[in-house]
């Protein structure tokens, strides 16, 4: 393949090492998930494409992406559970690595020395999954939702490779981030999270059938999510800004339990009240890092406590060692 024809087939947005940045080996997915061949159809262009209006045939893509880049094989989940788009959860994690080797002499920290704390681990288990495959990082995954804790425990005691690596915990108060699942004497290297970005059922609706008519062209009064969705995945009183500026209250009690504190931010519009409430909260350092994926586009949000004596001496103890 030349320079143009790969270049005209990357998705450049994508960080430089995920995966998934030129066009899927659909060849390579149908014999991974046999499945996914039924929702196979020509898109507009004449080419075959998955029909991503259809949450079933996002799910089976999804599952033969993790099989056949990440070597995965069993990930399973009740269908009324989020269903993630496999690109964008490893492009957080990319950024995180790179996040990580900025305070590490500019290499990637990888192994089990590294702790990483994913807020919402949620029944699909994502971040974990991947993190593990990726950088064989040590996760904690924390949930509100016992059946959702369940399940990924379930996906984690089902593949291998992902034993011992995945610790998943109930966050028994629905008001606390940290509090409940990591210790005094723990050291965590990042917190991940994805907040649930609409503060009603309203609000998660009108926002599937503007999903739904960029998909297909269509008006649906109730559509169908294609990526799927409970409430606690989607919903939580105050939206977006409201969780992200309770979890940054919170986080100070724990500044030195943490290296990098982090969370995606989907709203631009929230970025200025969560820059004041890390202002409000003293961190030490903040960072904002772009990414997107298609038409899309987000940011994450970092913070530390931790002083510049503090950061050279925690990767010193914990990385290099």
């Amino acid at each position: 393949m030349s320079t143009e024809e790969k270049a005209t087939q990357e998705k450049t947005r994508l960080h430089i090492r995920n995966k998934n940045r030129e066009r899927y080996d659909l060849e390579a997915l149908l014999v991974a998930t046999p499945a996914l061949k039924e929702h196979v159809k020509p898109n507009k262009h004449g080419e075959d494409s998955v029909d991503f209006a259809s949450p079933i045939a996002v799910k089976l893509l999804n599952q033969a992406l993790l099989s056949h880049y990440y070597g995965i094989k069993n990930w399973e989940f009740p269908d009324d559970n989020l269903c993630p788009p496999i690109p964008g959860r490893a492009d957080y994690l990319h950024y995180m690595a790179d996040l990580l080797a900025e305070s590490n002499y500019g290499a990637i920290p990888r192994g089990e020395k590294i702790n990483v704390l994913d807020i919402g681990v949620g029944a699909n288990c994502i971040y974990p999954v991947i993190g593990v495959a990726e950088y064989g990082w040590k996760f904690i995954g924390s949930d509100i939702d016992p059946k959702s804790i369940e399940v990924a425990q379930n996906i984690v005691d089902s593949n291998p490779e992902l034993k011992g690596k995945i610790e998943i915990k109930l966050q028994a108060d629905k008001n606390s981030f940290f509090n409940g699942i990591i210790s005094d004497l723990d050291e965590i290297d990042v917190t991940i999270c994805n907040p649930p970005f609409h503060s009603s059922n309203a609000e998660a609706q009108k926002g599937s059938r503007r999903k739904v008519r960029n998909l297909t062209g269509k008006r649906e009064k109730a559509p169908v999510l294609n990526f799927a969705g409970i409430g606690s995945e989607l919903i939580c009183e105050g939206g977006e800004f409201t969780f992200i500026t309770n979890m940054i209250r919170e986080s100070k009690t724990y500044s030195k339990n943490c290296f990098w504190f982090t969370t995606l931010v989907s709203k631009i519009s929230n970025l200025n009240g969560i820059y004041h409430a890390l202002d409000r909260a003293d961190a030490v350092q903040v960072k904002t890092i772009q990414i997107g994926t298609g038409n899309k586009s987000s940011r994450i949000v970092c913070w530390t406590f931790l002083e510049k004596d503090e950061q050279k001496a925690w990767k010193d103890l914990r990385w290099n060692k």
